[in-house]
């Protein structure tokens, strides 16, 4: 994360900042209440102002190795007729077996903010299991804001405000001092403020509760009675909104890196805060296990410690970079050990060689671990690693994928990578932030001492919602009576959306089941893990309930 616009990749938000925002609470981003009427919400397929928007079928063209389309939604839905609309790509990978297709299953990969069209195209399908590919057409679709969509939302940044930046002294991690504060303040409201200049008046209507009506829409246009659904991370959040209007239209969902909308926003930052300070912890007792021989230490307290050590020298000291002129922070170096958290057994390797690095004085692969950059730029992992460069990390359910930037409105094409900005507008449309700073600093003051600098991170990155449109304020439990039962996926060592949320959302759903994945990084089903492939493909093709305290 590049403070501080928090940057996961070149410009993509931090896997502190993706993480807490793409797992906000959801409270709702309109005016109705935390729910709204479910029937109001169930019979809107039958009411004649939505009849155009769900008597659509959608027209599919070849594109690459899948087929795409576009489905056209209410920008409003509370005046559906007003003329003003969202076109939404939507991508298709068709089962090869069409004799024994059961149906559409429909996925978002994670954010908020992440394109499903380009997942789906970069080899999404992958990540569900055989059983899965054979009976399902895989198909996603770019929410309302995002990417392809049109309009899409447009958070720039200042660039007077960026140069008059570059003289001034360097932030700390952790504003304490009233100045200090006051410019993190000054520095969110330019943010927020840009935010709503280039987003033409798009704020209000980018939030997930209506999201979730589009997938509602999407649902009737692939001519399915019933909803097969899986979401990853901020994509359980869709589901858990979608089970919460549409209740009855549910016919199997897998919510695999959960997020509990009981928590209020402070909650959820330390949450989140807490889960990356823990998984950094299993990092250094883990890794052994993982990278073999080529940790940055002898044992787990050498490893924490280098650690620790490199933020406070950061802090005073940025460590050099190849060709950059500035060398990485305490932030930069914060959001790079946390970026690799994500995904273990990719991202661990090239980890342990950035830090040795960065332990002689040469930040240059922390920095490509921090920007997401190829294997090649974190070169060979040392001769302790073995002959042999490190993988490449792989998508990350909350970092997005890159793509161009030319219009793609039928989803045919590459399309624009605005994920930052969505993240940003859709997370404070989703949730109710304070509108003034003291709670801020509040819950700052809680996160730093519960979850050090990854608490931190985790409030700081919120900041700029108190200047935008927010939603409702109350934290609530789910409401989806009548819903088929859910499958909850989650993993023991998840940083972005600890283990407690998954076992509390698997709770307040009725009928809802847990499957508990026993490992440290991300989310679960599609890494490759034999036993959850099995137990969430059952679950989709065959409706196989799992059994209470299922682990893998």
């Amino acid at each position: 994360m590049k403070s501080p616009k928090h940057t996961l990749r070149v410009r993509v938000l931090a896997p502190s900042l993706a993480a807490v925002l793409a797992a906000l609470p959801l409270a709702g981003c309109s005016a109705q209440g935390d729910h709204g009427s479910a029937r109001e919400k169930a019979d809107a397929a039958t009411r004649p102002e939505f009849r155009r928007f769900y008597g659509q079928r959608l027209k599919w063209r070849d594109c690459g190795d899948v087929e795409c389309a576009r489905l056209t939604v209410p920008r409003d839905y509370a005046h559906p007729g007003d003329g003003k609309t969202f076109v939404l790509p939507v991508a298709r990978a068709a089962t090869a077996d069409e004799g024994r297709r059961i149906g559409t299953l429909v996925y978002n990969p994670g954010g908020p903010g992440e394109s499903g069209v380009a997942d789906l195209k970069e080899g999404g399908a992958e990540s569900f299991g055989a059983k899965a590919r054979a009976r399902f057409d895989i198909v996603s679709f770019d929410p309302r804001g995002v990417a392809g969509s049109r309009p899409a939302l447009d958070c720039p940044e200042d660039e007077e405000d960026t140069a008059e930046d570059d003289g001034a002294e360097e932030q700390p991690p952790v504003p304490r001092t009233a100045a200090a504060r006051a410019r993190a303040l000054a520095d969110a409201r330019t943010e927020a403020t840009a935010c709503r200049r280039g987003s033409r008046g798009l704020l209000p209507h980018v939030g997930t509760r209506d999201a979730a009506r589009d997938l509602d829409v999407l649902r009737a246009a692939l001519g399915e009675r019933k909803l097969t659904y899986v979401g990853w991370s901020y994509g359980t959040h869709l589901g858990t909104r979608y089970a919460e209007q549409f209740p009855r239209r549910v016919r199997a969902m897998v919510l695999d890196g959960a997020v509990d909308p009981s928590l209020g926003w402070a909650q959820r930052a330390l949450s989140e805060g807490t889960g990356f300070r823990r998984a950094v912890d299993d990092y250094a007792t883990q890794c052994p296990d993982v990278v073999g021989t080529g940790c940055p230490g002898a044992n787990p307290e050498e490893i924490r410690r280098l650690i620790h050590d490199l933020y406070a020298r950061a802090e005073h000291d940025p460590l050099p970079v190849d060709g950059e002129e500035e060398g990485l922070g305490a932030t930069e170096v914060v959001d790079a050990v946390s970026v690799a958290m994500y995904t273990p057994e990719e991202q661990w390797k090239p980890l342990s060689a950035a830090l040795r690095a960065a332990a002689r004085g040469d930040g240059t692969k922390l920095a490509a671990l921090s920007e997401d950059e190829e294997a090649e730029e974190t070169e060979e992992a040392e001769e302790a690693d073995g002959p042999g460069a490190p993988e490449p990390a792989p998508r990350s359910r909350a970092a997005g994928t890159a793509v161009d930037d030319s219009d793609d409105s039928d989803g045919s094409g590459d399309s624009l990578d605005n994920s930052d900005a969505a993240i940003l507008a859709v997370s404070c449309a989703d949730t109710a932030y304070p509108r003034t700073a003291e709670p801020y600093w509040n819950a700052l003051d809680r996160a730093e001492k519960t979850a050090g600098l990854y608490g931190v991170s985790s409030v700081l990155s919120v900041l700029a919602c108190k200047d935008l449109p927010a939603g409702t304020p109350r934290p609530r439990r789910v409401a989806a009576e009548g819903v088929a039962p859910v499958l909850v996926v989650g993993t023991t060592g998840d940083p972005a959306t600890p283990y407690e949320e998954a076992e509390s959302l698997a709770e307040q759903f009725p009928g809802g089941m847990l499957l508990t994945y026993e490992a440290p990084g991300h989310t679960a089903y599609g890494r490759g893990d034999a036993c959850v492939t099995q137990r969430v493909d059952d679950y989709l093709v065959g409706l196989r309930a799992v059994p209470d305290g299922t682990t893998c």
